[in-house]
Formats: structure tokens, C-alpha cells, sequence
């Protein structure tokens, strides 16, 4: 059967080694991978075909609205068709470049009618930390997709790790124990290969449920960490359902964003009850975007429109005054101050007097998140 494994991340050096290593063990094996950085210039998209031989085709394919990655869409399809065609490949590894993204191209690939075998990011502990901290635009390093990509290689690297549910991780001489600590707390439920070992090959062609996974991105039921603590490393995990003074929280953005490497969850705000917010922090820089309405808010009838999983995690978490809305935000970092943040995030709730005056008083608190929100 003609699979896909799609092996992407930002440390392109343990990423080639991943796909070299795939070559070498799964015969009839090729590597797919469309090259981006020059694209800026020439206009194209340089695509190569390799096995564990070399290259056995080349080409290129021109940028679509001046967007690399809409190119390389636009042409991997094809491809892989050709590949699957030819009865020739058994496995095609799609060695994705620097900054795309693998839950857009899982899809594409899923969405055309093939078996995805496995989403795989390459590590190199060594440089897990200073690409989580590094809150520098893609453009700014030559890694942009497109001339409006505005994603900076902090948040683009940890939708890479955390997306993934294999990581292939290089036997780095560079990383230490918080290096590995700080790894397996931010995304403890991944399947942990070596490279350089035995268990990448039979990994891949496990099957990968690209429904499942994007429903496990969704902000309301995402699988985030649980408290843990190890080598200098701390996952904090605070969680509570009275709502956030929206002028108090918005004071505080700033130093709860930098006071850990890595910060997610979801959260509401007392003037917008109604709407989930999903929390997103890497690199000092924070995201906060609308995930539509807490299931509390709908009528009964809109359940049924909304996923099983969805309603699972709402039933889990549920509250008999809240119902799903919840303040649940996680904080990954070394270093990490537990009780700064737990004092932080604690004077940012409404005080009692506050929350007794209900929520018509509430809605007139003040809209400092409107600009956030573009509202």
C-alpha cells in the first residue's frame, strides 16, 4: 500500500537526518521535498525527488499569489500521484521545509484520498530552548512562506513540535538534562524516537487521523500538559471558572507572556462570557484569538452540530454554574515561579463584590481586549 509520512520542524539539520535515516531502512522509499528559500528571488519553487541513492528528479514550480507555500500545495499532489501511480514507492516521505507548518499539509495530503502513515517533527534538544524563545519574524530570518507571513519562529516551531505525535529526536552532544526535561513536558504524549535508532521505520506507517488531530487543536479540548517538574524544568497548570477582569488581565499580558517559555490554554473574560478566548504564547510574544462560543451558551438544539469530541471535553470539565467556561491556562519553562504567577493570575479574577453585582454589571467593565480581538 502507498503510504505518506510528512517529517517537517525548524531544525532542518535533525530533520534531513530523520528522512535519510527513513530512506535507508523502508525499501522503495523516496523523499519528496520542495525547497522555498530562494523563492523570494527566482519567482519558483525547487522540488526534489531522492532515494537513499540521491536525486532521481528535479524541477520547479512557479509561486501561486506570491505565496511559496500555496506553490508547493499546488504541485505536492501531483506529485505524489505520479509516485503512487508509477507502482514503483511504497512509502513517499514529504520532507516539509523549514517553516511550514505539517497540519496544513497533513490535510492536503488527507484531502486528496491518501493514507497519511504518520506526522513526524525532527528535534535537536540542543535547540529546543532558543527557538521557543526566539520571538524574531520568519521574514526577518529568511524563513517566511509568503510576504504576508507574519509568524515569528517561536510560535511557528511549537505548532511544529506540538502537532506531531512522533518526534524524531537526534542524539544531540549539545543537549542536557533540561534540554530532555523541557522536551518531554511540552508535548508529554508524543512517541519519542531516536534517530539514529531502530523505530522511526515502523512508526511511520502506524496511521494518522487527521480529523482527530485537528479536533485536538481545537483551544476547548486540547490535550494540554498536567503539572510536572523535573531537571530545573516546570509545567504549572491553572485552572478556575469565576472569569478575568478584562482591565486587570490586559495589564498583566505582558509579564504573564514572558514569564515562561511556553504558555497555552483557554480563557474568558467577564465583560464577553459567551466567547472562548484560546491562549497562545512562545518567543514573549502572545496570541489571543476567539474560538467561538463555550457550549454553555448555546441552545440544547446546537449540540448536535457540534463535534463528539467537543462535547466530551465540555462534559468533563463541566460546572454546575459555568458549565464549560473555565480559565485553564498551562506555563512550560525553566526557571518557572509558580507562585508568582498563581499571585498574578489570581488578583486578575473578579473580586467577590464584583462577581456578586452579576453579569449586567460585568459587560460595563471595560473592553480593553476589543483591539486584541479586532472587534
Amino acid at each position: 500500500m502507498f503510504s505518506v509520512a510528512l517529517v517537517g520542524g525548524l531544525h532542518s539539520d535533525a530533520r534531513r537526518a530523520a528522512v535519510d535515516r527513513l530512506l535507508a531502512a523502508v525499501p522503495g522509499s523516496v523523499a519528496l521535498h520542495h525547497d522555498l528559500a530562494t523563492a523570494p528571488q527566482t519567482g519558483t519553487v525547487a522540488r526534489t525527488v531522492r532515494d537513499a541513492t540521491g536525486v532521481l528528479a528535479a524541477g520547479e514550480t512557479p509561486l501561486v499569489d506570491d505565496c511559496a507555500c500555496c506553490a508547493l500545495r499546488e504541485d505536492l499532489v501531483p506529485e505524489l500521484v505520479r509516485l503512487r501511480d508509477a507502482g514503483l514507492t511504497r512509502l513517499a516521505v514529504v520532507e516539509l521545509w523549514d517553516s511550514v507548518e505539517p497540519r496544513a499539509m497533513a490535510e492536503v495530503v488527507a484531502g486528496a484520498g491518501f493514507r497519511v502513515g504518520a506526522v513526524v517533527t525532527a528535534v535537536d534538544p540542543a535547540l529546543l530552548l532558543p527557538y521557543l524563545a526566539n520571538g524574531d519574524d520568519l521574514a526577518d530570518v529568511g524563513l517566511a512562506a509568503a510576504a504576508t507571513d507574519r509568524r515569528t519562529v517561536a510560535d511557528t516551531w511549537a505548532r511544529q513540535l506540538e502537532y506531531a505525535p512522533v518526534l524524531a529526536v537526534v542524539d544531540s552532544p549539545g543537549a542536557d538534562a533540561e534540554d530532555r526535561a523541557l522536551l518531554d513536558q511540552l508535548h508529554p504524549t508524543a512517541l519519542r524516537i531516536p534517530v539514529e535508532g531502530d523505530g522511526l521505520a515502523p512508526a511511520v506507517f502506524a496511521g494518522f487521523d487527521v480529523e482527530a488531530a485537528a479536533a485536538a487543536q481545537h483551544p476547548a479540548c486540547a490535550l494540554l500538559p498536567q503539572e510536572a517538574e523535573g531537571h530545573g524544568v516546570a509545567t504549572y497548570v491553572w485552572r478556575h471558572h469565576r472569569p478575568f477582569h478584562p482591565e486587570r488581565l490586559f495589564a498583566a499580558l505582558e509579564g504573564l507572556t514572558c514569564a515562561a517559555t511556553r504558555s497555552r490554554g483557554r480563557f474568558y473574560l467577564a465583560d464577553r462570557p459567551d466567547t472562548l478566548l484560546a491562549w497562545d504564547a512562545a518567543g514573549g510574544a502572545l496570541s489571543v484569538e476567539s474560538a467561538g462560543p463555550w457550549l454553555a451558551s448555546l441552545p440544547d438544539a446546537a449540540w448536535e452540530l457540534v463535534p463528539p469530541v467537543r462535547r466530551a471535553a465540555a462534559a468533563l470539565d463541566w460546572h454546575p454554574e459555568h458549565g464549560d467556561r473555565c480559565q485553564h491556562l498551562v506555563f512550560t519553562s525553566p526557571g518557572l515561579d509558580r507562585e508568582h504567577l498563581a499571585r498574578v493570575l489570581g488578583s486578575c479574577l473578579l473580586t467577590d463584590a464584583e462577581y456578586a453585582a452579576g453579569r449586567d454589571s460585568w459587560r460595563g467593565l471595560g473592553s480593553a481586549f476589543d483591539a486584541f480581538l479586532e472587534v
